[in-house]
């Protein structure tokens, strides 16, 4: 649990209140059975958030513990609050420029997360949306691989990356994803409102959100390794994007 431990919040008071305060939590360890008056508040209160509850064993709970005095109960929150896609909407606005987005579906290393989000505030991004489950949040980690990045790229978490690519082509942006088998990105035209979208590290970009995007890029590989990084992959899609809008397709 290297780099959370500065961001695990311990006991039932300091929980309930952090939930209270609007302090964007990633996930709730709570121990399984436990049904007493106070826990039951903190899951009543987890539930109108988007933090995702996990029930554990007491002795998971002691690992994660550095006070020993969990009572129950360890929220893991973000280092940084979250932004809405409005707001990295209105970041584009703002600025006169098509919107310019990230769509991660599914990164689990909180370096390549770290990395990624760099990559974006360089490239001039406007912002990265990340899915609620099964993919790493905001964590110290994160914020130190991203060197500082973070305090300036807006990160929106959201519950179904899949909907959120359809309520954004609603609004004029299209999508190309990374993938092996896509056509090579300097055959494609990667101008205006753009949302690129970066697989899992493992498995890819998945079907239902492949289906979604109006292309699918590749990135040539003249070497005997198969594939990038995904992080690596992210920022080179991304300044191939950078250089089309600088000087054409």
């Amino acid at each position: 649990m290297e780099g959370y431990e500065e961001y695990l919040i311990e006991g039932r008071n300091a929980v309930i209140e952090a939930i209270r305060a609007g302090k964007d939590i990633d996930k709730l360890y709570v121990l399984d059975g436990c049904q007493d008056g106070p826990i039951v508040t903190i899951k009543r209160e987890a539930r109108k958030t988007d933090a995702i509850i996990k029930y554990v064993t007491k002795e998971r709970l002691d690992q994660l513990s550095s006070t020993g005095h969990h009572q129950g109960v360890i929220a893991q929150a973000a280092a940084y609050n979250y932004s809405e896609v409005d707001d990295i909407l209105a970041e584009a606005e703002q600025k006169g420029e098509p919107p310019f987005i990230f769509l991660l579906d599914g990164i689990e290393d909180p370096h390549n997360l770290g990395a990624i989000i760099r990559t974006a505030n360089i490239a001039g991004a406007h912002g990265v949306i990340i899915p609620k489950n099964r993919a790493v949040g905001l964590t110290a980690t994160v914020n130190r691989a991203s060197a500082g990045a973070l305090n300036y790229t807006k990160v929106a978490k959201v519950t179904n990356i899949g909907k959120t690519i359809d309520e954004l082509k609603d609004k004029g942006i299209w999508f190309v994803c990374a993938d092996m088998d896509g056509q090579v990105m300097y055959s494609q035209n990667l101008t205006g409102p753009i949302g690129l979208v970066i697989g899992n590290e493992g498995d890819g970009v998945s079907r239902l959100v492949r289906e979604k995007c109006d292309y699918v890029t590749s990135i040539p590989m003249k070497g005997e390794i198969e594939s990038l990084n995904a992080s690596v992959a992210a920022g080179v899609l991304a300044y191939e994007i950078v250089r089309q809008r600088m000087y054409g397709k």
